[in-house]
């Protein structure tokens, strides 16, 4: 009877790794903030390809995407997919699965927490929700009467270059949370990241304006949000 030959992996597994240099190891040892972001991208991905480590696949990830877990957060599966030699559709969604829930994770932290001093608490409130996509999305900030985040609306969503949103719509979301509306904060992002407001965005933040005087719910500022900063039309007096 013929002995079975062993199996030989066409990649290269974690295991395979000198001890040191095994990041889940290196976790179990110092914690999982111990890791850079390769080696916790490794931990997604499992194992490499041929000729090729975990660690080196996630490397060239990064440095594909200029060392920033935002920009690879901002693409879609199949771009991950295409983009990324060795990286099949099962790495790619294990990846977005990842990214998505640590979205997810800071999105469910207390609202009630959050005071409003100015746009740069609101850039950093939004900032997670609105840097990484690829399609516009309008939200609305609902503020109590000390600045504290009452709640956060996702008012509509759209495509690459605009959003539509209904001026009655918003401000019946608004109106619904009673009492506790006070004022109000207007958040859209431009996924092609020009920085400065459209006409569109003008006509728009005026006629939210005038309607937020009229039922008593000032619009306290309108910021735009790109993947590498932020625009406030409060901060630049055109409010």
């Amino acid at each position: 009877m013929e002995s079975s030959s062993p199996q030989v992996r066409d990649y290269i597994l974690i295991e395979d790794l000198a001890a040191d240099d095994r990041p889940r190891e290196k976790a179990m040892r110092n914690g999982i903030r111990s890791l850079s972001k390769a080696e916790l991208i490794a931990i997604i991905f499992g194992n490499g390809m041929k000729g090729k480590s975990v660690l080196t696949m996630s490397q060239e990830l990064l440095a594909n995407n200029q060392g920033r877990l935002s920009n690879i957060a901002r693409k879609s599966i199949k771009e991950i997919i295409r983009d990324n030699p060795g990286i099949g559709p099962a790495k790619a969604v294990a990846l977005a699965a990842a990214i998505e829930l640590g979205i997810r994770c800071q999105s469910e932290m207390p609202d009630d927490k959050v005071r409003i001093v100015g746009s740069q608490t609101v850039y950093q409130y939004m900032r997670g929700q609105l840097q990484r996509l690829n399609h516009e999305e309008f939200w609305v900030l609902v503020l109590s009467r000390s600045n504290h985040i009452v709640d956060s609306i996702c008012i509509s969503q759209g495509g690459t270059s605009a959003t539509v949103v209904d001026p009655k719509l918003l401000f019946k979301k608004v109106v619904d949370q009673g009492d506790k509306a006070s004022s109000i904060i207007l958040v859209h992002n431009h996924p092609s990241g020009n920085l400065r407001p459209s006409a569109d965005d003008d006509r728009l933040t005026k006629r939210l304006s005038e309607c937020g005087k009229l039922l008593d719910i000032p619009v306290l500022d309108h910021l735009i949000i790109t993947p590498e900063s932020y625009f406030s039309y409060a901060d630049e007096s055109r409010l």
